[in-house]
């Protein structure tokens, strides 16, 4: 279904609840991976995916359009993450300058969700050393295939800035990669 139709749905309050349920279709399974790439744990995932959803259900009415809706979603679902994470950290008594891989790669260790060979652990585990903003851009450029320009507008970083950190991400992998057997 087309953006543009779920938007006009969404503003007739007679079609409000149908219109939603199709950006649900179209959008969640998208959003949800996006959120666990960042999480990691299933179900703080389910929970910040719940989260997005409603801010969403709640903003859509005033969406103005400015950019596409996708981009618009995963800018919510990007600083639904960092808040998520930002918390935690603080819950841990992490300072945000501390190495906080550790839990969350603790978590992706015994995690039941993973079925994934050893390279792909070790991938992730990798990309778990990176600091969240790194990881962030790595993710969307290389699991979800976005463009610069689309990334750009979701986390409101330049083009430029988003190049350099999705290069320094790379070869923190591949160091992470030839230092660990």
């Amino acid at each position: 279904m087309e953006d543009a139709l779920i938007i006009s749905k969404f503003a007739d309050e007679r079609t409000r609840e149908e219109a939603f349920g199709d950006l649900l279709k179209k959008y969640q399974q998208k959003i949800y991976w996006h959120v666990r790439r960042m999480v990691i744990d299933h179900d703080d995932a389910d929970d910040v995916v719940q989260d997005i959803f409603i801010k969403v259900w709640r903003n859509l009415e005033k969406f103005r359009e400015d950019s596409q809706l996708y981009t618009w979603l995963y800018r919510i679902a990007t600083n639904e993450c960092i808040t998520f994470l930002n918390r935690k950290k603080q819950k841990q008594s992490l300072s945000l300058d501390d190495d906080s891989s550790a839990y969350l790669a603790e978590t992706l260790a015994d995690g039941s969700y993973f079925n994934g060979d050893q390279a792909q652990m070790k991938l992730q585990q990798a990309l778990l050393t990176l600091p969240d903003k790194q990881r962030l851009v790595f993710n969307m450029k290389y699991f979800e295939d976005l463009k610069y320009d689309e990334i750009s507008e979701i986390v409101g970083t330049s083009v430029g800035a988003l190049k350099a950190s999705y290069h320094l991400a790379v070869k923190k992998i591949e160091h992470f990669f030839a230092t660990h057997d």
